[in-house]
């Protein structure tokens, strides 16, 4: 069975810069000492990815912060994370789930037996985005959470969302 582990929008602006939290800031570092466990080929990396039009998205009018916007320093993955992130497989997302992200991971399915972890940030918008879209595409596969290597906008919707995921039957791990 491969193990694959996918690493939820650790960019500067949902840690230290626009959106940041102490809570994101605090978890940098266990989610590289997780990244060291996975091989390279089995690191899938989304980064939330918006164009100067931003404010004028859905997305920009309920949450009119701008964030994230392509080749700006706040868009760049964690520079803690970036040496051990490399040879992973990136996928860009404009939205808060990644389509792309599930389509290959079903893709990848097809020909071998899978696991899926997740961590990163947010728990309450794009990691459980992920968790629930992963669930739709592949419902066999088991798909964990490690609790300890996210962050929530708040530690209160943190929580939440880890509660909504086991409902779901995402296995939440390390709360």
């Amino acid at each position: 069975m491969r193990k694959i582990l996918i690493v939820v929008d650790m960019q500067r602006d949902f840690i230290d810069m626009a959106l940041g939290t102490k809570e994101a800031v605090a978890i940098v570092d266990a989610v590289k000492e997780k990244i060291g466990a996975y091989p390279p080929d089995s690191i899938f990396v989304t980064m939330d990815t918006h164009g100067a039009d931003y404010l004028q998205t859905q997305e920009g009018r309920f949450l009119p912060v701008e964030h994230c916007i392509r080749e700006t320093e706040g868009w760049q993955l964690s520079p803690e994370l970036t040496p051990v992130l490399a040879g992973a497989k990136v996928f860009e997302k404009p939205t808060f789930g990644s389509v792309q992200l599930a389509e290959e991971l079903k893709a990848l399915s097809e020909t071998e037996e899978l696991e899926l972890e997740l961590v990163g940030l947010c728990t309450d918008i794009c990691v459980i985005s992920n968790a629930l879209l992963l669930k739709a595409f592949l419902p066999e596969v088991r798909i964990t959470v490690d609790a300890s290597c996210c962050a929530g906008v708040t530690p209160q919707k943190h929580l939440a969302a880890l509660e909504t995921m086991r409902s779901c039957q995402v296995a939440v791990v390390n709360a």
